[in-house]
């Protein structure tokens, strides 16, 4: 049987605080033809119970991912959204659902990709928005509450018309070097923030204001793998030279 881009796509939920929400989230993947599930922190649950909100499904839920850390959770993923229904003062790129599985189906080629839905009382706080390429707004009235369930639906919803009933195939990758992984991004944005800091960048900067900028233009520009290698090595050679500089001195 041939694969589905749908096969690349991980639904991420964000510390969880209902059993009911993830088997509502469990359910809307079966009905949208997505199969992999990680939790972050999620609230412990019975399996059992999770079937019985989501009959039908106990080989999602046999397969569901555990982590206690969100960047382990996406550490292997190419491409990462993140659900929000607040706006945020910080300079994320908003889309809507529609345009983020077409991103989501685009990046499944080359590796994982991960769409995350956040906790039920807050949604998903700075820290982990500041991680995903693009913030997804479902288009709502003034009233944006949605149910986790609702909104994992909705999500999957759009990713299954963008696959044409999941029957599309991969294809092969269509660049020379492959988009780097989110554990790849975190490297460069831990050395890029090392090379500021032994530069005295941050001495009368707000330093989570600089990061925050710096992350937001990096997956804008979106550099494949090699690329991001390079702009890392330059900034593990400014550390290198500033500390060689002094060791001679």
């Amino acid at each position: 049987m041939a694969s589905s881009l749908l096969d690349a796509v991980v639904v991420v939920l964000y510390e969880p605080q209902n059993p009911i929400n993830i088997g509502a989230a469990v359910r809307a993947m079966k009905n949208m033809g997505v199969a992999r599930l990680r939790l972050v922190n999620p609230v412990e649950y019975d399996a059992i119970r999770i079937e019985g909100i989501a009959h039908g499904t106990m080989d999602l839920i046999e397969r569901i991912e555990r982590f206690d850390d969100f960047d382990a959770a996406v550490a292997d993923c190419v491409h990462v959204v993140g659900f929000t229904a607040r706006r945020r003062s910080a300079k994320l790129r908003v889309i809507d659902p529609k345009a983020a599985a077409a991103e989501l189906l685009d990046a499944a080629p080359e590796g994982p990709v991960a769409a995350v839905f956040g906790r039920e009382d807050n949604g998903l706080p700075n820290e982990i928005l500041d991680r995903v390429q693009a913030a997804v707004t479902i288009p709502t009235t003034n009233h944006a509450s949605l149910n986790l369930g609702q909104a994992v639906l909705l999500g999957l919803y759009e990713l299954h018309l963008a696959a044409s009933d999941a029957t599309r195939t991969l294809a092969p990758p269509r660049k020379d070097s492959p988009p780097p992984t989110q554990e790849q991004y975190e490297q460069f944005f831990k050395d890029a923030e090392d090379a500021l800091e032994i530069i005295q960048f941050m001495k009368t900067r707000y330093p989570e204001h600089i990061m925050r900028t710096l992350r937001s233009l990096t997956f804008r520009a979106a550099p494949n793998t090699r690329e991001l290698s390079l702009i890392r090595a330059m900034a593990i050679e400014v550390v290198n030279f500033i500390n060689r500089t002094r060791r001679k001195g």
